[in-house]
């Protein structure tokens, strides 16, 4: 397991080496007046230069690359360049990673409350209403773009319920639809997932032999079935949770939440590419941590798989 684990840090740094540095890249072929923001109209071309100079934009790609890097081992991911002024990015974000991990842990807790169960009713009851009605909702989130169900939820649930359209973290009430909107993906990932997988283990020998020889369905069902098909979850489960928590782009600039995704879309918008970079870092982290964890919570609840030397559960 250690050797498996170490391995695979191994290959996460190196991926995160490769992002880093293509986004870096492609950061740079970027206009560069978006530097200069609304000084821009203030400055003379000479003025415009030297400030550019002091930025580093007119040292060769590789000695700015060299520089990120020399800078991020040293924990310094830059300083904010029009987004806020001077500000350190890392202040930047540890100002905002709050609100996207309250939003995100809401969420998953939420959508494991309400999908598992709902994918096992649905494979208790395949074929039955509630069956084709958890089919339904699956098929609705999956095949309708999540812009336009967030913009009806916002819209009309707003007005038929009387809550609030924009998010204030001294009203607790403005935490509900939010909440609920982000919870509607995973709720039912969850649920398909589940009844897809209890639905394998029921059609397997094991538990046909089992119900011939008089066990009880609902022993049957909690002690075998569900353990069973809980396992393949377990993979998906801490990556899941991990890119829940850094928060729905759509969502938190839609009910104007100061979390990680507003963040990344007014940094992009004011092409502060030193904050774009140190968003890239955190999301892409978090992704990659996940997949591992994925695969050391799928070795830990299944004692068939062994991870070591030369294995793995991809």
């Amino acid at each position: 397991m250690l050797w498996y684990i170490g391995k695979r840090l191994l290959q996460s740094v190196v991926t995160l080496f490769i992002i880093l540095t293509i986004v870096f890249s492609l950061l740079r072929l970027m206009p560069e007046e978006g530097y200069l923001g609304a000084a821009a109209d203030k400055m003379s071309p000479a003025q415009q230069e030297i400030y550019l100079t002091n930025l580093g934009l007119r040292d060769p790609l590789l000695v700015q690359l060299g520089n990120f890097y020399s800078k991020l081992f040293q924990g310094d991911l830059g300083k904010s360049v029009t987004y806020r002024t001077d500000v350190p990015v890392v202040t930047i974000i540890a100002d905002k990673i709050m609100y996207s991990l309250a939003f995100g842990l809401g969420a998953v807790v939420l959508s494991l409350m309400l999908g598992v169960p709902l994918g096992i009713l649905m494979a208790q009851m395949k074929g039955r209403w509630l069956d084709r009605l958890g089919t339904g909702y699956i098929v609705i989130v999956v095949a309708v773009p999540a812009a336009v169900y967030y913009l009806v939820i916002q819209m009309y649930i707003t007005e038929i319920f009387h809550l609030p359209m924009l998010f204030d973290m001294y009203k607790p009430i403005t935490w509900i639809l939010p909440l609920a909107s982000m919870a509607l993906a995973p709720t039912a990932s969850y649920a398909m997932w589940m009844r897809r997988y209890m639905v394998d283990e029921l059609n397997k020998d094991y538990i046909k032999l089992a119900r011939a020889k008089g066990m009880k369905e609902r022993t049957l069902m909690f002690k075998h079935v569900l353990r069973n098909a809980f396992i393949p979850m377990a993979q998906y489960l801490p990556a899941t949770i991990l890119f829940t928590i850094t928060g729905s782009i759509y969502i938190e600039s839609l009910y104007s939440i100061p979390g990680m995704g507003g963040l990344l879309v007014d940094a992009i918008q004011r092409q502060d590419n030193t904050i774009v970079q140190g968003l890239v870092l955190v999301f892409s982290s978090l992704g990659i941590i996940g997949l591992i964890l994925g695969d050391i919570a799928m070795a830990l609840v299944d004692p068939r798989i062994k991870l070591g030397k030369g294995e793995s559960v991809r």
